[in-house]
This record gives structure tokens, sequence and C-alpha cells, in this order.
């Protein structure tokens, strides 16, 4: 049975859910929201895979190694946990052999969230997401899934961009296809991806008072068209407005799709089917 809403990017996974990560599901699904767990390393990987199989449907599970995992970085404390002090992640390296055999579990529907974080620009560190991030497309090119992309710019420095770099990475994969979450780009960025048939996900930010030398979204959003656009709560992360401030959760994607509607003039009902359906099409759910 087909949901209204599709949430392609949360992390019910991480720990700032683990008291009550079954009624924020339960809610979701209760609102007709579908939503898939993605991994950020192996362990969150793991986890939503274990989430996923506790549902019968409208659970999904993501699996990768976050660029930012790539190497040390300081804690995050909704991923790890309250109480968490003074925390530096460790580095992970991507094993690919681990990954592949968790890809064969019938609820995940794609690898990452992979890709390129600029946030820092450190010249080491990004040479480990370069081939963390080959890898996994290539594991991808072999076993024929999507990739799930995260994708951040320095917001001082426009000398780099990672939306240009990931698209010259992904052009010697031409069968790879993928959705970059959270888009934060501008328009020339966008068609670069639709050219390149990656979809492009809009996250609660949209929902927020504009910021044009950040992101135009309202230009984006206008420009992308309706059967290459999908959505995601990034939760915890980022909640939409009404519920900006709050945790976030998949149920609130609904506002994500209000506000797309709106920008493109639409009905509610029809950018909603239209999302389920490119959804359905790219993870072939």
């Amino acid at each position: 049975m087909r949901p209204k809403y599709i949430d392609i990017h949360a992390h019910v996974n991480f720990k700032i859910f683990d008291r009550d990560h079954n009624a924020v599901i339960r809610r979701a699904l209760d609102n007709d929201t579908w939503f898939f767990n993605v991994g950020t390393q192996l362990d969150t990987s793991r986890a939503a895979i274990k989430l996923a199989h506790r549902y019968q449907e409208g659970v999904f599970a993501v699996i990768g190694l976050h660029p930012i995992h790539t190497s040390s970085s300081p804690h995050d404390e909704d991923e790890l946990g309250e109480g968490v002090k003074e925390f530096i992640s460790r580095e992970e390296i991507f094993d690919k052999n681990v990954y592949r055999k968790l890809l064969k579990d019938p609820k995940v529907v794609a690898i990452g969230e992979c890709g390129l974080d600029y946030y820092h620009l450190n010249v080491e560190s990004i040479e480990k997401q370069k081939k963390a991030f080959i890898e996994q497309i290539e594991l991808a090119d072999e076993v024929g899934k999507p990739l799930m992309l995260h994708i951040r710019n320095n917001p001082q420095d426009k000398t780099h961009n990672a939306y240009f770099d990931t698209c010259e990475l992904l052009k010697k994969f031409p069968k790879v296809r993928g959705v970059s979450h959270f888009f934060a780009g501008n328009v020339e960025d966008m068609k670069r991806f639709v050219n390149q048939g990656i979809y492009i996900s809009f996250a609660g930010p949209i929902t927020y008072k504009p910021k044009p030398e950040i992101c135009d979204y309202e230009a984006v959003i206008l420009e992308t068209p309706l059967n290459m656009i999908l959505t995601d709560t990034d939760s915890p992360y980022v909640a939409p407005v009404p519920y900006r401030g709050k945790r976030n959760e998949p149920s609130y994607v609904k506002e994500i799709v209000k506000k797309i509607a709106l920008i493109k003039n639409l009905q509610e009902v029809e950018v909603a089917k239209a999302i389920v359906e490119n959804t359905e099409r790219l993870f072939d759910i």
C-alpha cells in the first residue's frame, strides 16, 4: 500500500531517539509517512537495518560512510548520546566487503550517506573523503543500488564547490543513480545533477526565512522538475516550521511537501503523489 508521504533521509537510528524511537516511528506510520533510516558509519548502518526489521512495511535502511567520519571529528551528541563530553569520533576506513554483505539485506535500499563535505576544507580530510566516496560509488555500480549523497560547501569559500566535484566523480560511473539529500546548492548545481540523473531532495530549511546568500531555495525549487524532487527531514536536525527548534522527526516531512507545493503553485496532493512515485522509481520500493 502506497503512503502519502516519504522521508528519504532520517536518523531515528541515532542515540537521541533511543528512549522513544518506537513512538516516533509509530507517529510517522500513523500519519501515512514512510521513511529511510540512514547510516553514517558501520554501527549506525547496522542499527538502521535492525530498526527497519521491526516493522513489516514503511521503514527502510540506507547504509554507508559519511564523509566526516572518514577522519577523526568532534562528536555529535544527537548521534552518539547525551552526556558525551569532549569526544572525538574515530576515523573509519570504508570496508567494501562488510558493506557488500549488508547490502544483501532486503530492507537496505541505498548506499550512504556518502559524498563530499567541504565545511572545514582540510586538504588531507578531503582526500580521505574522496577515496571513501569513490569506493562507495564503485559498490553502488556493482550492486545496482542508488547513492544517498551528502554534499556540503564551506559558506565562506566560493573557490571550492562540492556539488561540482561530486558530479565530476559520478561522470565516471554513468549507470549510478542517486539523490542529493538536504540540497543547498544553486540552480546550476541542481541542473548539473538532474542532467546526470541525480534527484534533488529538499529539507526543513526551505520553510525558514529566505537567505538567498546561502541558498535561494525558491529559485532552485521553481527550476527543479517535479519528477526529480524528493523530500527529507534529516531528523533529528533542522525541523521545519512550525516545529523549528524542536527535535525533528519523519512525520514532519509533510511541512516540506506543503512548502514545495506553495512555491511551485501546485496542489499539495499532486506534489505528495509525485514525490512518492519518484521515490519508488529511484529506490525500487
